[in-house]
Order: C-alpha cells, then sequence, then structure tokens
C-alpha cells in the first residue's frame, strides 16, 4: 500500500459565502452528493453552527457507515478542513479551498490525502473526487437561482 493524493477542481457562478454555506450544511449532502445520509454528532438539543473538533458520520446508499470525520479547519467563505477518523477505504485528510473567481463566482479545489491507497482504488478515488468537488457546484448554482 502507499499514499495517494487527490484534487479535483470546479467552478461556480455562485459567491464562496453559499459554496461554504453547503459543505457546512450536513443535511444538504444527500441531495447533491451520492452519500445517504451526513450526520453530525451534536450533543442532543444543540443547535449550534459547525466548529472544528466535530464529528460527522457519512452513510452510504446502501445505509451502511462509509466513514467517520472530524472538522479540523474552518475559515468562513475560504477553507474547510476535515480528517477521516474511520472508515472502510482507509483513512484521510481532504480541504475545500474557495477562492473569488474572475470575473465572478468560485473556484473550488477539493483535496484529498489518503494515508493508505491500493493501486486499484486510485482511478476511483479521482473520478469519485471531481464528482464531488463538480456536484457541490451545481448545489451551490442551483442555490443562487433559488433565490433569483
Amino acid at each position: 500500500m502507499s499514499s495517494l493524493a487527490v484534487t479535483a477542481t470546479s467552478r461556480s457562478f455562485a459567491p464562496a459565502d453559499v459554496v461554504y454555506a453547503a459543505l457546512l450544511d450536513a443535511e444538504s449532502w444527500p441531495s447533491w452528493t451520492f452519500y445517504y445520509e451526513v450526520d453530525m454528532e451534536l450533543p442532543a438539543g444543540v443547535g449550534r453552527p459547525v466548529r472544528t473538533g466535530d464529528r460527522r458520520t457519512v452513510r452510504g446508499r446502501l445505509g451502511g457507515v462509509v466513514c467517520r470525520e472530524r472538522i479540523v479547519e474552518l475559515v468562513p467563505d475560504q477553507r474547510f478542513g476535515y480528517e477521516q477518523a474511520a472508515g472502510l477505504l482507509g483513512s484521510h485528510q481532504g480541504t475545500v479551498v474557495l477562492t473569488a473567481a474572475s470575473p465572478g463566482g468560485t473556484e473550488i479545489s477539493w483535496s484529498a490525502n489518503y494515508r493508505h491507497s491500493v493501486p486499484l482504488l486510485a482511478t476511483f478515488r479521482r473520478r469519485r473526487l471531481q464528482n464531488l468537488v463538480h456536484d457541490l457546484a451545481s448545489y451551490a448554482n442551483s442555490m443562487v437561482n433559488r433565490h433569483d
């Protein structure tokens, strides 16, 4: 096994604050990702913003837990970082970087560094990450269209 670094990019005509809000809204993920459910593991009854150190559980379409992640970096409208705490396909760290695009919108760069990777999974992981970043851009675009 070896490590694997993957980066995927996309562009949204939505401003960075809309893209960032989509990343933080775990309840929206099933509507724009291939994940069935993303649950933030907050204390019961706590309605507060997402914070560094918070954990989330990601479930696949077949209902099983895909991974548990911990949020490690939050820079409003600029960066979102997480690390996989546990999961079926090996641990990884991910970072989403948002930058202003010219003449408007947001450039999205999603990177994932897998600590252990089987070579046969590399193509799958690259494709999956590209789908994620593209779907995030499309979802953010739809959020802007709904408010126009």
